[in-house]
């Protein structure tokens, strides 16, 4: 997660639970999760994703990691018997060796996946699998609208090079790890996510998010409009359907690979 803290965080990360937990639940059915015995939760959060992995191996020493301490906290009242580290992913020192490092929705806000994948890779166990899940959805409407509001308002100056630039290849992936691993799977998903509440629900949504480094430097009026500016072009780029449901595509890529 991010370097951020506040309060609201894990609350807000957890308004669409059932959504944000789908796409870890396909990522450990492929991962074959169920054999692990040692596994780590990189970014876990609010531990929705641990919970997710404690259900397909209830057996297994399961660590929890993330950077946020009101995501580890709510982590900790969640699932109080599992150990949960307050830890930059980019900076763990976990040795291992793991039968499985799970790394949902988090490595998005980590950079140098050169350096920092294959250092993961060297901490499997021989046949251990790491799992990664990101949103690849910078050139969805709702990404692009953060940036542009970002660039045309009094704001620009503050919010100057805190967006998100990275786009994910699945070839590059591939090259990078199928030199240290026996097999590399690597697929695109996008979901389509149905939010009752319209465009609003789609912002609700981004604040536990994509949004963050957008919010945070702004004060309180600052945020009412860029909220507000953004809210109009979400208008105009989704559609909202009789029922007040907007339906939200969100593109990810996940990368399965095996020591």
């Amino acid at each position: 997660m991010t370097t951020q803290s506040t309060d609201w965080q894990a609350r807000q990360y957890t308004l669409f639970e059932a959504q944000r937990t789908r796409p870890v639940r396909d990522l450990l059915n492929a991962a074959q999760a169920a054999t692990a015995r040692t596994a780590i939760d990189l970014g876990c959060g609010p531990a929705n994703s641990t919970e997710t992995l404690l259900d397909f191996a209830p057996h297994a020493r399961v660590i929890g990691v993330d950077n946020s301490a009101d995501m580890i906290d709510a982590a900790r009242k969640r699932l109080p018997d599992v150990d949960f580290e307050l830890a930059d992913i980019s900076a763990w020192a976990g040795e291992g060796p793991f039968d499985l490092i799970l790394a949902n929705a988090s490595l998005q806000w980590v950079p140098d996946h050169e350096t920092l994948l294959p250092s993961l890779v060297r901490k499997l166990s021989q046949g251990g699998r790491l799992a990664v899940q990101m949103p690849d959805n910078l050139d969805e409407p709702a990404h692009r609208l953060m940036r542009e509001i970002a660039a045309d308002g009094p704001w620009r100056d503050k919010l100057k090079g805190v967006e998100r630039t990275a786009r994910y290849r699945a070839e590059a992936y591939y090259a990078l790890l199928a030199p240290l691993c026996a097999s590399v799977d690597v697929w695109r998903t996008t979901y389509h996510h149905p939010l009752e509440g319209g465009v609003d629900a789609i912002i609700e949504w981004f604040k536990g998010s994509g949004l963050r480094p957008f919010l945070a430097p702004l004060d309180a009026d600052e945020k009412t409009a860029y909220l507000e500016r953004y809210r109009g072009g979400l208008k105009a780029a989704y559609t909202v359907f009789d029922d007040g449901t907007a339906l939200l595509p969100f593109p990810r890529i996940f990368i399965v690979a095996t020591r």
